[in-house]
């Protein structure tokens, strides 16, 4: 057990929030000043990180609020927790006050937001989705961890990716490996966003699931924003059968 400088847990103290849901309790880190490279331009966010309290090596009666920083230090080294993974959000101006924000839920791409993969087109729409909460002046990007090939993890995309290479569409390859098609949950995310913001929110996004896990959540959701581009004969044929198979709006739909 470290022993805890009460200087640091005062430092740290009032910048860590917890936050409870129907999952359990979670622990919400920020905000923290990032300045981020857009387009060769400076842009400052503010970066929140989250971490459900059952992530950490628990100890009994589990993580209280009255001592929420001294719960997290004492199991942070123990919990490994470089072995999992934590989702995050960057917020862009007056997020909890501003009218109409922009919201975009990103599911890490590995392969496309990192090596910058042709496969698929969510190297583009990270950068787009930041570009566009920018220019709006108000908004936020929830970058979620674990939805690594819709839920599936990196280890079993590359399985998919074999298989996709056979000839297998993204839903069969999916499918063929013993998974859903799609099986990533928003519960905590929208746990967090409601923390964050109650007034209306205009998503980013053609997938119209994660409109209605928006909506089912309670949220004042004041429309969509479509994202499309980069477009080529690496990804035609996955961003056909998200369309096709996977129920996302076309380049032209609007909401029903």
């Amino acid at each position: 057990m470290p022993v805890i400088d009460e200087n640091i847990v005062s430092m740290l103290d009032q910048n860590i929030e917890t936050i409870k849901s129907k999952s359990g309790t979670i622990i919400l880190v920020g905000p923290i000043k990032l300045p981020v490279n857009l387009d060769g331009e400076t842009v400052e966010f503010q970066w929140y990180c989250w971490l459900p309290c059952r992530d950490l090596v628990h100890k009994e009666g589990g993580c209280k609020e009255t001592e929420r920083t001294e719960f997290l230090i004492e199991q942070l080294s123990a919990s490994n927790l470089a072995e999992k993974q934590q989702s995050s959000v960057l917020v862009h101006g007056d997020f909890a006050n501003g009218e109409d924000a922009l919201i975009r839920m990103h599911s890490i791409c590995h392969t496309g937001d990192i090596f910058g993969s042709k496969r698929c087109d969510c190297g583009y729409q990270l950068h787009q989705s930041m570009k566009m909460i920018v220019s709006h002046g108000n908004g936020a990007l929830f970058y979620l961890a674990n939805h690594e090939g819709r839920g599936i993890g990196l280890f079993s995309k590359a399985m998919a990716y074999l298989l996709q290479e056979k000839g297998y569409d993204t839903v069969e390859a999916n499918l063929e490996l013993g998974f859903k098609d799609d099986t990533r949950s928003y519960d905590d995310t929208l746990v967090v966003l409601k923390h964050l913001r109650s007034k209306p929110v205009t998503l980013i996004t053609n997938n119209p699931r994660k409109l209605e896990a928006l909506k089912a959540s309670g949220m004042n959701v004041g429309g969509r924003v479509p994202l499309w581009g980069d477009v080529s004969d690496f990804n035609r044929k996955y961003l056909q059968t998200k369309v096709n198979r996977s129920g996302h709006f076309s380049e032209e739909s609007t909401i029903p």
